[in-house]
């Protein structure tokens, strides 16, 4: 869906072709300290040769200085190639993450979307993972450079050492490379726990009132320790791949390295090769194991980034919860569901009644969008929402659910997100939400608006929805937390901000019922009643589920 790479494999080559300049630098650069680490034992023995041996002073004079240039040289290509590495590593990471953010609030939303938690461990830690295959990239390059120049300085001094390296290099590297599926199972496994885990945690810090009142501390604690505990687990078998794998590197470049030693010494008490060289072919068999190492660690971060690629282009790739369509053109705002019933005229102040709460839950669900709407369930003006665009519709269409959900930052800012409205427009929704007491628009809000009573919560949220002037308002019991004299007031306000406007009213306050040009009792899914609230007020079941 909307370009975005539908496999592991294609979001990473991806990545790498997004970045070609800061990967090239890198690799271009980390493969000149390579090389430079390689020519390392090679300037040493060149020195014992022309230098040592003969005594010459000036040749002593001369390698030294070329000694030192060549380390200069090493350090900062290393210096500069690693920062290439990182910068290019942590954009890929921020390109990620906006990516998988962007689909996230996407108003088309998301089928089978994972619970926040986990869709947090996504957009974090598997965007991390993924975008290090920069650098994995820039170190198999830069390893094969070192190999490379390794067995070029050795079939200098034996051929035969030479083609081992040439050969037997590319062999073990293939060997290490059959545990990489293995461990990129591993590493998705754990990954998945980790979401999981990642994903209790948020529930639980979001439900804190919730146990606390109905007492269930002690077995959401319970479940989260077993959550944690597979993760756990999970972790330490990926541990055990990661160990198993890095130990095979050790061991084969080791063993590769003693090889080659062995064979040289060989030659070396045959008379085949000079001190100076023998030096050399012990220091590039010694120096065998970083290329080696690097390709091996290469190898991990690649299977790690298989694993965290997969997980992030199954966000990226899910298929939209609401299709696109068309974006519907301005009306007067009209709303008719007609499996339930109903209609609300244009400019109509409409009351919902439903005694059963899951009757509302529903409406509000289907009016925000929160599920699938099938053909014919909701029009708006006389439009099927079925078939047309979900932000378009959102724009003419908001809603407001019971659950406030405000944001860190300013009371101006939890007002207007989008920081476009003036301050008087802004004072003005507070003061129809009945919040005019909230005058101070820098009053500092705390992460889900914790520093506000839960009154202020709702009216804050409701000032909100109010600034936005939709053609057409939704709100699901806008007034549950504030008392009855500022339930009035809101009420009041209500009617003369949206006058002319569609709204409709899920909520059992008499105050609000009183106010609407209509009340609808939902019972079963459908309308069960339909009047004014006085009129209304007679039956005694809608005066039970009203009258307080």
């Amino acid at each position: 869906m909307n370009g975005h790479p539908t496999t592991a494999a294609g979001l990473l080559r991806r990545a790498l072709r997004r970045h070609p300049r800061r990967l090239g630098a890198a690799t271009l650069l980390l493969s000149l300290h390579q090389a430079c680490e390689a020519l390392v034992p090679v300037a040493i023995g060149v020195t014992i040769d022309r230098a040592v041996s003969t005594g010459s002073v000036p040749a002593l004079v001369a390698s030294l200085g070329a000694t030192a240039v060549l380390f200069v040289v090493l350090s900062q290509a290393y210096r500069y190639g690693a920062r290439h590495v990182v910068a290019g590593w942590f954009t890929e990471t921020h390109l990620l993450r906006v990516e998988v953010a962007a689909r996230v609030l996407d108003p088309h939303g998301l089928q089978g979307a994972p619970p926040t938690g986990e869709l947090l461990s996504t957009a974090t830690n598997d965007a991390e993972r993924a975008g290090r295959v920069i650098e994995a990239a820039s170190l198999v390059v830069a390893g094969t450079t070192a190999l490379l120049v390794s067995a070029v300085g050795l079939l200098a001094i034996s051929v035969p050492l030479g083609i081992g390296v040439l050969v037997g290099t590319p062999l073990l590297v293939g060997l290490l490379q059959l545990l990489s599926p293995w461990l990129t199972r591993r590493t998705a496994s754990q990954q998945a726990d980790l979401a999981r885990t990642a994903g209790a945690a948020t529930d639980l810090v979001r439900g804190t009132r919730v146990l606390r009142g109905i007492r269930a501390e002690d077995a959401a604690t319970d479940r989260y320790r077993r959550t944690s505990a597979r993760a756990l687990a999970s972790t330490l078998r990926a541990a055990g791949a990661v160990g198993t794998y890095r130990g095979a590197t050790v061991l084969g470049s080791g063993l590769f390295a003693a090889a080659v030693a062995g064979v040289a010494g060989a030659i070396a008490l045959d008379g085949g090769m000079t001190v100076g060289q023998l030096v050399t072919v012990v220091g590039l068999a010694q120096f065998l194991a970083e290329p080696v190492g690097l390709l091996g660690f290469a190898g991990q971060k690649v299977a790690e980034a298989r694993a965290s690629a997969a997980r992030v282009v199954g966000v990226l790739s899910a298929e939209p919860l609401h299709p696109p369509g068309p974006v519907p053109a301005p009306g007067p705002g009209a709303l008719t569901l007609p499996q339930v019933g109903f209609h609300v005229e244009p400019g109509a102040v409409v009351g919902v009644v439903a005694p059963d709460p899951a009757d509302a839950e529903d409406l509000v669900a289907l009016l925000g969008g929160r599920r699938p709407v099938t053909p014919g369930e909701l029009l708006l003006d006389g439009v099927d929402v079925a078939g047309l665009d979900p932000a378009g519709v959102r724009a003419r269409l908001l809603v407001e659910p019971h659950a406030v959900v405000l944001f860190e930052g300013t009371l101006r800012s939890a007002v207007d997100p989008a920081g476009t409205a003036p301050d008087d427009d802004v004072l003005a929704a507070l003061t129809a939400a009945g919040a005019a007491d909230l005058a101070d628009l820098e009053l500092a809000v705390t992460d889900r608006g914790r520093s506000l009573s839960g009154g202020q919560r709702q009216r804050v949220a409701l000032a909100r929805a109010l600034l936005r002037r939709p053609e057409v308002l939704v709100l699901h019991d806008p007034t549950t937390a504030v008392d009855a004299v500022t339930e009035e007031d809101i009420a009041e306000g209500l009617g003369r901000v949206r006058r002319g406007r569609t709204t409709l009213l899920v909520t059992s306050s008499p105050a609000l019922l009183g106010r609407c040009d209509r009340v609808l009792v939902l019972r079963g899914g459908r309308v069960h009643a339909d009047g004014t609230h006085g009129a209304l007020s007679a039956d005694p079941g809608y005066a039970a589920a009203v009258l307080r």
